[in-house]
């Protein structure tokens, strides 16, 4: 419920504050007193898109604050939560404007976005009038409209699930349809990539391997010799022969001197064990150079062959075996590829049989719930002075989506066997006005979580049809909270607030109030709203006729 709009410095409002209560809240005034900049200045706080310029003239800024009564379970708790803004049972809005054009907004002290102000407001307040387009006057939010009258969200539900399935259906069977006609383009390649591969049968790390290999074998030649003189060098012929030589003198020696050879004869013995491992470590080395100069061609031509593959598929010559397994992996999904298709698509068409199913399902229910919407509307239709006009709650067939396969759409016919067409084309303005009550008072549950405003949606009707229409509002206000803005005193009279929106000049510049009534004050703007300028006393009998 909207409990208080507090508005500073815009347009011709300077300071204003209202406190509204819950039931049938009227606001008067003559034509241009600003009773629209009401709305407008709600609409701003709300996030509406409206009037660019909408600071008082000479105000650096204007300023507009609206506090509503949020009770237990309120959609908007959820659209806080969803934001990470502060939840509870009372909901502060303030958005500022400034003359430059900046706009700022808060929501219980927390800077937001403008689209965070339009999400809540679509759970705080409901427009309507006869230029309500963004509401029942629009036939792409029909289908919407029936089924909150129908209440079929778990069927809707169970229709959205199935579409989802379809859809991710559909966009498997694509994707395997794609990758297949990508590796059906490259079948010749992928089969004669794979022969190529399997045939080389590249290891990791063989490349490095012949390499190294190959260097060795390209200077064996000049290494041998080398490594062969050194290996002569520490035979019997050298270095071996001549510390045999000096160890067997030095033996014969020991007897005659003691124990002053003991110790270089055991260590003569060490080196000659040394010496010994390290010719038989040359003599290893010398076999390992003894190659087979074919076994170069052999080991060359392996490495060239493994660095061209790695050339021609743009890959580390480490890599080939990876990409060798990849593939083989899409040539064994082209081979499995037809298999695959028709599973997705047996897939896809069981998906679509649910997704039938439910959508017929729900298409029932809004066409047995349109039969009882266009009674009901009838119904109200005979209070408003049109019992003699025809709605109908049209269904055709639209094209398949996640609300289902119906296109829904209210039509009127104003008289009976004159064709019916949408709300917008075949009603006159009073009709309209009186069309889209009959319509809202139905489609309103019991429990009413919205602020309803009416912005003269009684234009064009007077008398007995007026009175009826007040009724219907103070009817519709009776579980919540409505504001209307009406110049009819029928309807102005059933209120159970009124305020009246008047111009006043102070210091040469315009300003509009708000004044809220007393009885003897409801009882003038009542004969006012009836006689014009001048009151008379026999305007003031007919409203307290009509206030009684």
């Amino acid at each position: 419920m909207l409990r208080a709009l507090d508005i500073r410095d815009m347009l011709i409002i300077d300071r204003l504050e209202l406190a509204f209560q819950p039931g049938l809240n009227v606001l008067t005034g003559e034509t241009g007193a600003g009773k629209s900049i009401l709305l407008d200045s709600l609409g701003f706080v709300l996030g509406w898109r409206g009037r660019a310029e909408l600071v008082r003239a000479g105000a650096e800024q204007g300023e507009v604050v609206a506090e509503f009564d949020l009770p237990e379970g309120h959609p908007a708790h959820a659209v806080l939560e969803d934001a990470g803004l502060p939840v509870g049972d009372e909901l502060i809005l303030r958005r500022v404007n400034r003359s430059d054009g900046r706009k700022t907004a808060w929501v219980n002290d927390r800077r937001c976005s403008g689209e965070v102000l339009r999400r809540l407001s679509e759970t705080l307040i409901e427009l309507h009038g006869q230029h309500d387009d963004r509401g029942l006057l629009d036939p792409k939010g029909h289908r919407a409209l029936l089924d909150s009258y129908a209440e079929t969200d778990p069927l809707r539900q169970n229709v959205r699930q199935a579409w989802s399935s379809v859809a991710a259906a559909r966009k498997s069977l694509a994707t395997a349809e794609t990758d297949l006609k990508a590796v059906q383009d490259e079948e010749d390649f992928l089969r004669h990539a794979v022969g190529e591969l399997d045939q080389l049968d590249p290891e990791p790390g063989e490349e490095a391997e012949l390499d190294t290999r190959r260097r060795m074998m390209q200077g064996a030649e000049k290494v041998r010799e080398g490594v062969a003189r050194a290996h002569e060098m520490l035979g019997l012929g050298g270095a071996e022969g001549t510390m045999s030589d000096a160890l067997r003198w030095l033996e014969s020696a020991l007897a005659e001197t003691g124990d002053h050879l003991t110790a270089p004869i055991a260590a003569l013995e060490r080196a000659l064990n040394e010496l010994g491992e390290a010719e038989e470590g040359v003599a290893r080395t010398l076999d390992a150079l003894d190659f087979n100069p074919h076994e170069l061609e052999q080991v060359e031509e392996r490495l060239f062959a493994i660095r061209a593959l790695a050339r021609k598929h743009d890959v580390a010559p480490d890599e080939l075996g990876n990409f060798a397994q990849d593939l083989r992996g899409r040539l064994a999904a082209l081979d499995a590829g037809a298999g695959n298709i028709a599973a997705l698509r047996s897939e896809l068409e069981q998906a679509q049989k649910g997704y039938d199913a439910a959508a017929d399902k729900l298409s029932k229910a809004r066409k047995g719930a349109a039969g009882a919407l266009d009674s009901a509307v009838m119904s109200e239709l005979a209070p408003l002075k049109m019992e003699r006009a025809v709605f109908e709650t049209r269904i055709s067939v639209a094209d398949a989506g996640p609300d289902g396969t119906d296109q829904v759409e209210f039509v009127v016919a104003t008289n009976p066997g004159a064709p019916a067409g949408p709300l917008g084309k075949i009603a006159s303005g009073g009709e309209l006005s009186r069309f889209l009550l009959a319509l809202k008072v139905c489609l309103s549950s019991e429990d009413q979580d919205v602020t309803m405003i009416f912005d003269e949606i009684d234009r064009g009707v007077g008398g007995a049809t007026a009175d009826a229409v007040g009724r219907r509002l103070k009817a519709l206000a009776s579980d919540g909270q409505v504001l209307v803005v009406t110049h009819s005193p029928q309807v102005a009279a059933l209120g159970a607030h009124h305020w009246r929106v008047q111009k006043q000049v102070v210091d040469n510049t315009t300003l509009s109030q708000v004044v809220p009534l007393d009885a003897l004050a409801r009882v003038d703007e009542v004969a006012r709203m009836l006689s014009g300028d001048t009151i008379t006393d026999e305007a003031r009998a007919a409203a307290r006729a009509l206030l009684e």
